[in-house]
C-alpha cells in the first residue's frame, strides 16, 4: 500500500471565514468562522496527513482556530504576514486575495518550515489581551490629550471628558495586570525576578511575560534579534553599510524604550554603559539602542539561571 505524501495547508484568516489551500494536491476549501466549522476543518485537515499548517497572525483572529488545531495534535505556526508576503514577493506573485494568500502561505510552510512551537495557553491570552488593550487606551489618551491643546472650549470639555474616562479605563487594565500577574506563583515568581532590576516597572515586567515568552530561552543574540534590537549588517562588495535596526517586535521594543529611559537614571549598570557610548561620540538614539539591547540580555540571562538582579554579575556584559 502506498503511504500517503505529506499536505502542507495554508489558511488566510479573516473575521468570518477561512480560506484554505492543500499542497501540492491544490485543492481549496472555504469554512465560516465559527466552532462547528472548525472542527470540521480540524477533522478534514487530520485526513490529509498535514505536514504543517500555516496562518498569518491576523490581530486575533487565528487565535481560535490555531487553538483548536493544536488541540488535536495537528502541527500548526503562527508566522509573521510581512514575511509571508516579502516571500510571495520573491516567488513572482504580486496579486493578493485570500485564495492567493491561502495558497502562498502553504508554499511558504512547505519553503521555509518555520519552527512550530507551543500556542499560548488560556492564561497568557488573558495577559496579552490585556497588555494590547492597556496600548490602545494609552495610543488613544495621547491622541486627546494632543487634541485637548487645538480646540476651542466647547469642544474641550468633550475631550475633558473622555480623557477622564480613559484615565480610568487604565487605571482599571493596571490593576487586571496586577490581578492577572499575582493569580499564578510561576508568573509571580517572574515577575518578582524582572522588576528586580533597576528600570524594570509593572508595565515592561507584564508586556515582556506576556509577549515575549522566548524569554530565557534563547541565546543572546537570538532573543536581541527577535525583539529588532540586535544590528544587521548592510554589506555589498567593498561597500561597508551603516547597521541598523529594523523588525522584531515593535510594541515590545516601544515598551522596553521607555523601560531604559527610566534605567538610565536608576540603574547603575545602563546609566554607566549609556555615558561611555556618548562620550564616545555615539548619537543619542543609538546608545539608547544599545543600551536597550544590553538590558534585554541582562533579563534574559537573569531568566535563563532564575537569578535576581546583582549588578555586579552583569557589570561586564556587553
Amino acid at each position: 500500500m502506498e503511504t500517503q505524501s505529506k499536505s502542507w495547508i495554508g489558511i488566510d484568516v479573516s473575521k468570518a471565514q477561512l480560506d484554505v489551500y492543500i499542497h501540492p494536491a491544490g485543492q481549496r476549501y472555504c469554512f465560516k468562522q465559527e466552532d462547528e466549522a472548525l472542527i470540521t476543518l480540524g477533522q478534514q485537515i487530520q485526513s490529509r496527513n498535514p505536514a504543517l499548517v500555516v496562518l498569518e497572525a491576523s490581530g486575533g483572529f487565528e487565535s481560535a482556530v490555531a487553538s483548536v488545531l493544536a488541540d488535536m495534535g495537528i502541527p500548526v505556526v503562527v508566522v509573521n504576514p510581512r514575511q509571508v508576503r516579502d516571500f510571495a514577493r520573491a516567488t513572482g506573485t504580486l496579486a493578493k486575495t485570500d485564495t492567493i494568500d491561502a495558497q502562498i502561505l502553504a508554499r511558504f510552510g512547505e519553503a521555509v518550515r518555520p519552527e512550530v512551537r507551543p500556542l499560548p495557553d488560556d492564561c497568557t491570552q488573558r495577559l496579552r489581551a490585556v497588555v494590547r488593550r492597556r496600548q490602545q487606551i494609552v495610543e488613544m489618551l495621547t491622541m486627546e490629550k494632543n487634541r485637548l491643546a487645538q480646540v476651542s472650549v466647547p469642544i474641550a470639555s468633550s475631550i475633558k471628558e473622555h480623557i477622564a474616562y480613559l484615565t480610568q479605563c487604565l487605571k482599571d487594565l493596571d490593576k487586571d495586570l496586577r490581578n492577572l500577574l499575582r493569580s499564578s506563583p510561576i508568573w509571580r515568581e517572574r515577575e518578582n525576578l524582572l522588576r528586580s532590576v533597576p528600570g524594570v516597572g509593572p508595565v515592561l515586567a507584564a508586556t515582556l511575560l506576556a509577549q515575549l515568552p522566548e524569554l530565557g530561552r534563547l541565546n543572546r543574540k537570538q532573543i536581541a534579534s527577535l525583539v529588532g534590537v540586535a544590528p544587521l549588517n548592510r554589506d555589498s562588495g567593498t561597500m561597508k553599510g551603516k547597521r541598523s535596526v529594523w523588525g522584531g517586535r515593535g510594541h515590545l521594543r516601544a515598551v522596553l524604550y521607555m523601560g531604559v529611559v527610566t534605567a538610565i537614571r536608576c540603574n547603575p549598570i545602563i546609566k554607566a554603559f549609556y555615558e561611555r557610548l556618548r562620550k564616545a561620540g555615539k548619537a543619542p538614539k543609538v546608545a539608547l539602542t544599545a543600551c536597550m539591547r544590553k538590558l534585554l540580555i541582562i533579563l534574559n540571562a537573569m531568566s535563563k539561571h532564575k537569578l535576581l538582579w546583582n549588578p555586579k554579575i552583569y557589570l561586564f556584559t556587553p
